[in-house]
This record gives C-alpha cells, sequence and structure tokens, in this order.
C-alpha cells in the first residue's frame, strides 16, 4: 500500500477540521471539526503503523487511545454546550462571548455596590 494515498486524505480532513474551527460561530460544529481532526490523526496512527510494519501495531493501539479520548471529549462537550445553550439561549460563540459578565459589575446588581432589596434588609 502506498503511504501517499491516506497522508493526503488525512491531510485534507485535518485542513478541514482546522477550517471549521476557525471558521465556525456554532458550538457544535467547532466540536465536530475537533471529531475531525482527530478522525485525520488516526487515519495517519494506522496508516504508518501498516506501512512501518510494526510488530506491536503501537499506531492501532494509540488510535484506541484516541478514539476513547475523542468518545469522552464529545460527551462532555456536548454536556456543556447543552448546559449554555439552557442558560443563555443560543450557541453561537460570538454570542456568547458578548453576553460575558462585565468584571466591573458587583454581584449583588448595582454598579456602585451597594445593596438592594432583600439583601439590604439582610445586613441592615
Amino acid at each position: 500500500m502506498h503511504l501517499v494515498y491516506p497522508a493526503v486524505l488525512a491531510a485534507l480532513l485535518f485542513a478541514i477540521g482546522v477550517y471549521g474551527v476557525l471558521a465556525r460561530r456554532n458550538a457544535i460544529l467547532v466540536l465536530m471539526s475537533v471529531e475531525l481532526m482527530l478522525n485525520a490523526v488516526n487515519l495517519n496512527l494506522v496508516a504508518f503503523d501498516v506501512w512501518l510494519r510494526d510488530t506491536l501495531h503501537a499506531g492501532q493501539a494509540l488510535t484506541l487511545f484516541t478514539i476513547a479520548i475523542a468518545a469522552a471529549e464529545i460527551g462532555i462537550g456536548l454536556a456543556i454546550v447543552l448546559m449554555v445553550h439552557r442558560n443563555k439561549g443560543t450557541a453561537d460563540i460570538d454570542r456568547l462571548r458578548d453576553t460575558a459578565e462585565d468584571p466591573h459589575d458587583s454581584s449583588d446588581g448595582t454598579s456602585d455596590g451597594t445593596p438592594t432589596g432583600e439583601k439590604a434588609e439582610a445586613t441592615a
């Protein structure tokens, strides 16, 4: 088997994944692009393992670890995206960055730090 074919395919998959991470604004599409990049790495690991005729099959063993890590990453990533979507109402990365809390605001909702409402009664 020629090594060029899977290497070129893996490079194309990785390039598409990098483009997806850099250009997409939806968090789920970014996670899918990361998965595409991990699959390109898996393809390279298996292709080089076959090409080198490794008796230990280290490339295939590393591929299994990469698949396990990718499954854990997508599970945790989707859980985080769903929680953010439930709280903020969007999965758009730019809109999430714009709606971040202002570091100059205090935690009680006033800009000068004086307590209002029930918090004022609790401190009195």
